[in-house]
Formats: C-alpha cells, structure tokens, sequence
C-alpha cells in the first residue's frame, strides 16, 4: 500500500499486490487498484481492472506534465462521483 495524494478533499492509495510467499506458486493474475477517498462527503472508491488501468495511465501522465493541484482535485472529483460507500472507522 503507498499513498499517492493527501489534500484537505481527497486521499489517494495504491493498493498492490502481495509478493508470493516463498515457495508458493505467483498468483496468475496479479491485481492492484487505487482507493480514492472524498474526504468533503465521507466516501470511498475503490478502482481495479480496467479502471485501474485508466488511473495509472493519469498519474503516469501527471508524472511527465506537473498538474497543479486544481487539476488534480477536479479530476479526483470526478472519480469521487462513482463513490457509494462510506467512510467507516474499524
């Protein structure tokens, strides 16, 4: 797990896959996804396949053009809309 983003609005978190125990077969298809938290309505969103892929391809593109923080917050606005579950403390 790595965080990507912390503003006042949102956290950004990769979620990635665990190596293989020793002598364990490597899982044949490994998963990672990114969980996006709107901190302003107390909800989350988890991305995996495909729009894992989408997301990576944004930060890969962040990474070669600095957004500022407005552009990042608006994109992570728009991903906060897909999110229906709540924030709950364990």
């Amino acid at each position: 797990m790595q965080m990507l983003y912390d503003s006042e609005s949102f956290v950004v978190v990769h979620m990635q896959a665990n190596e293989p125990i020793e002598g364990e077969p490597a899982p044949r298809l490994v998963r990672h996804g990114f969980e996006i938290v709107d901190k302003r309505n107390n909800r989350e969103v988890y991305l995996d396949g495909s729009w894992a892929e989408v997301f990576q391809r944004q930060i890969n593109a962040w990474q070669a053009n600095t957004p500022t923080q407005e552009e990042v917050e608006e994109m992570l606005g728009g991903y906060a809309e897909l999110a229906q579950n709540p924030i709950v403390m364990h």
